[in-house]
């Protein structure tokens, strides 16, 4: 059986959804798209050789029944979205974040799952090749059991994303209860949560704005700097967003009982820190060449993938996709664990209040300085 897969929101994002679900003919084939401007969903049509487009979503339903619906439009549209899919009989993969906020999370979720209709939710790294290697030393025992996670995300406010976002005061990101961390940090903290057990862990957030005031409008108070800490009863995590450090990082490093791994999604590389068994002098000599043999067995690695034309970008979309149509064509359990998508969902939330403790204080203090002055 061949899927047939439909779109809804042809923004940037839904040219990588396209490119990587037409490259899996033998499990989909997209037969429709939609948009509100009809424009845009005329011109996705036409780049991709899709036989119908639409600026109405409910009427692409009816015309086009399709298995699965992707939703790539922003985060307070998808569960009105994905409810309309899900009375049409559709399965739901979609864009990150699944929802402005946990209830809506929630609700969605359940209600695929009363109508027996799975969900993915987009978290490409998930099952980026690096991922997927460490996952493979993780189950040959390198790491031992995990103690702390450190994960590490870096945004460019001057690349094509963070220059639409600044360039328009009303654009959606703004709306978020985040703001530019809401659709960035889940990138971190989806890295965190499998090795993170706990339900609730204890959140604690702190935010800046690092950049200059040069809007004058609300665009000067978004804050652009991020640092997370998530405390479970046995294993800890620390975040890092970073807008201004330099280069861009993105990374995990996971500290175990046996070993310390380091996940570099930027370099595609799977590394172990070299551990010191020799005498002093000699012990701290040899672990820089260890190193660099990893290194370039990683280097190596990538030449190979490269030269089969398996080194893309979008690597860790396709591999989700594919995963994902597959439960649905196999009725097997979904690529990403549902209580993880709602822990990553119940996460951000936490991290939204504690900043606007943060800020409240903030403005409390400068309230009674104001006062006493």
């Amino acid at each position: 059986m061949t899927l047939t897969v439909a779109l809804v929101g042809c923004g940037k994002i839904a040219d990588g959804h396209v490119d990587e679900i037409q490259k899996l003919p033998a499990l989909a084939r997209v037969v429709a798209v939609c948009d509100a401007e009809k424009l845009m969903a005329e011109q996705l049509a036409s780049r991709f050789r899709i036989p119908a487009h639409y600026d109405n979503f409910e009427e692409m339903l009816a015309r086009t029944k399709p298995d699965v619906v992707h939703i790539a439009t922003p985060p307070d549209s998808h569960l009105r979205l994905a409810k309309l899919a899900v009375d049409a009989g559709c399965h739901l993969y979609v864009e990150k974040p699944l929802a402005p906020n946990y209830a809506d999370a929630v609700e969605l979720m359940r209600y695929a799952e009363a109508h027996s209709r799975k969900v993915a939710v987009n978290y490409t790294y998930w099952f980026d090749p690096p991922a997927q290697a460490m996952r493979e030393m993780i189950g040959e025992g390198v790491l031992g059991d995990p103690v702390h996670v450190e994960s590490a995300y870096g945004y460019n406010l001057s690349g094509a994303f963070g220059s639409a976002l600044l360039a328009d005061e009303n654009h959606w990101v703004h709306r978020l209860p985040g703001k530019l961390f809401h659709n960035n940090i889940d990138h971190m903290i989806s890295k965190v949560v499998e090795f993170l057990p706990d339900q609730e862990p204890e959140v604690v957030a702190r935010a800046l704005v690092r950049r200059d005031a040069r809007f004058g409008d609300s665009r000067d108070e978004m804050e652009d700097e991020l640092r997370l800490m998530l405390l479970g009863e046995r294993v800890t995590s620390t975040c890092l967003f970073s807008s201004h450090a330099r280069p861009v990082a993105h990374y995990c490093r996971v500290f175990g009982t046996k070993n310390t791994m380091t996940v570099d999604y930027v370099a595609r590389t799977v590394t172990l820190d070299g551990s010191q068994h020799l005498p002093s002098a000699i012990g701290r000599i040899l672990p820089a060449f260890g190193s660099a043999l990893q290194f370039s067995k990683a280097g190596f690695q990538n030449v190979v993938r490269f030269a089969r034309s398996d080194f893309h970008f979008f690597a860790g979309l396709s591999e989700l996709i594919r995963r994902f149509y597959g439960s649905v064509l196999d009725n097997g359990p979904p690529p990403i664990p549902y209580r993880d998508l709602l822990r990553i969902s119940w996460l951000l939330e936490r991290t939204w209040e504690n900043l606007g403790e943060q800020r409240a204080k903030r403005r409390a203090a400068a309230s009674q300085l104001g006062g006493g002055a």
